[in-house]
């Protein structure tokens, strides 16, 4: 078993949901995050603003630090030890990882079966009563050649010699790592598991007795970039020392983290994971992957993503602003379509995050819609906690949704425009709605 995104998600919009979860565990608001580190091998712009994208849609400081790491599964546990050096260096004092993939196969490849997507996020910081600590690090490098995607290749190649690279290339490198960190009496264990079974090859050779990261592969596949972090967040949920592997690339690296008490949030790990799931058909997986296209001719937006009106509305629709009316406090929504208050008129409107949960005021749904978008599409008139009002897409095909609803307000992708992502929020049920 394996998960793909949803039609109107990618490695970006996962990595701001579990993001926006990780920040509410720490019971850190974004602004006092110093720097945002993100691993994922296949950020949506392969050139361009993906990093700002993420920090903008999670409300960062626009001068906070962090990096991104990509070009192979090995970035994700980079992001953990680059963040984990700022933190040591004293550059930053609260730190944002998250890693992220939706890997895509080729077709009719044996990897296609097993790649998978998702996401996870911690924060760090320089408190030294926190709930657990990152200790030793090894790190082995050797260039070998195994899964990659070439530059004008859209999908990851398929392994060249399945036997040589377990023989040659991940055995040797993945135990040798392991067995440093062995030493240490480690109570958990991550591990890389590529095919589904070397996993417990390893296991079985370093004397690991609780493997967490082996039901996070079953359920979700190989996340690439995210699975070392995601196979190793379950077992924060109790004292011990968690040994965490990630390897791609040609490189392989071992981290250990000794956990003092519970790390808020990782106890649910499961119920989120578990939670929204609904199988898919091969038809759908296809499409989420963008391996099939809608034929027909497709109508293009009235402005590029990359005009004025976009830039300008950039932070508007990233962090989801509305204007406030020093006069009488109405929130007005959109404010640049807004510029004077709808309720008094009044010239002065102050700009302020807006509420991320509401109910539904009123909705259609469009059965009909041009290509690219897929009917059917509903359409919601949410009122916010904060008094605000503002019409959303809805998330999923409407079936579900009813007037007075409570939604979440959680960010999606729109549409891929000129080659270029366009995201925004979207209304979703919250879960106690939904049967």
């Amino acid at each position: 078993m394996s998960a793909v995104c949803a039609p109107d998600e990618d490695t970006l919009t996962l990595a701001a949901a579990a993001a926006v979860d990780a920040l509410g565990h720490a019971a850190t608001p974004p602004a006092l995050i110093d720097g945002l580190w993100w691993g994922c091998t296949r950020p949506p712009f392969a050139e361009g603003p993906s990093h700002a994208v993420l920090s903008a849609a999670l409300g960062l400081n626009p001068h906070a630090g962090g990096a991104l790491m990509s070009g192979s599964p090995h970035s994700g546990i980079e992001a953990l030890v680059a963040a984990a050096d700022a933190i040591a260096a004293g550059s930053a004092q609260r730190a944002l990882v998250v890693v992220s993939d939706a890997l895509v196969p080729g077709l009719g490849t044996a990897f296609e079966a097993r790649c998978g997507a998702g996401a996870a996020a911690v924060v760090l910081t320089n408190d030294p009563d926190g709930p657990a600590t990152l200790s030793t690090r090894v790190t082995r490098s050797h260039p070998l050649l195994d899964r990659y995607r070439g530059d004008a290749e859209s999908t990851t190649r398929d392994l060249y010699d399945a036997r040589l690279f377990r023989e040659e290339m991940f055995l040797p490198a993945v135990i040798e790592v392991a067995e440093h960190l062995a030493a240490f009496d480690v109570r958990a264990w991550s591990l890389p598991d590529p095919d589904g079974r070397l996993g417990g090859v390893v296991a079985k050779k370093i004397g690991a007795s609780l493997t967490t990261s082996a039901p996070i592969y079953d359920a979700l596949g190989d996340t690439g970039a995210a699975a070392a972090l995601l196979g190793a967040v379950a077992a924060f949920d109790a004292a011990g020392t968690v040994a965490i592997l990630a390897t791609g690339g040609g490189r392989t690296t071992g981290i250990a983290v000794n956990v003092d008490h519970p790390v808020p949030g990782a106890a649910s790990v499961a119920t989120t994971i578990a939670a929204g799931a609904r199988p898919a058909t091969y038809t759908e997986v296809l499409r989420s992957r963008g391996q099939l296209l809608a034929s027909g001719e497709q109508i293009p937006m009235g402005v590029p993503p990359e005009s004025a009106l976009f830039a300008r509305g950039a932070d508007e629709m990233l962090q989801l602003l509305g204007g406030k009316c020093a006069e009488c406090g109405t929130i007005n929504t959109p404010p640049s379509i807004h510029p004077t208050c709808i309720a008094c008129g009044g010239a002065k409107l102050e700009p302020v995050p807006l509420d991320r949960h509401g109910r539904v005021h009123t909705f259609v749904i469009n059965q009909t819609m041009p290509a690219p978008f897929v009917a059917p599409l509903p359409i919601a008139v949410v009122d916010l906690d904060d008094g605000a009002r503002i019409m959303l897409q809805v998330v999923g095909d409407g079936t579900d949704l009813a007037i007075d609803d409570e939604v979440d307000l959680v960010l999606r992708r729109y549409a891929h425009e000129r080659g270029v992502p366009v995201y925004g929020y979207k209304a979703r049920i919250t879960k106690g709605n939904q049967s």
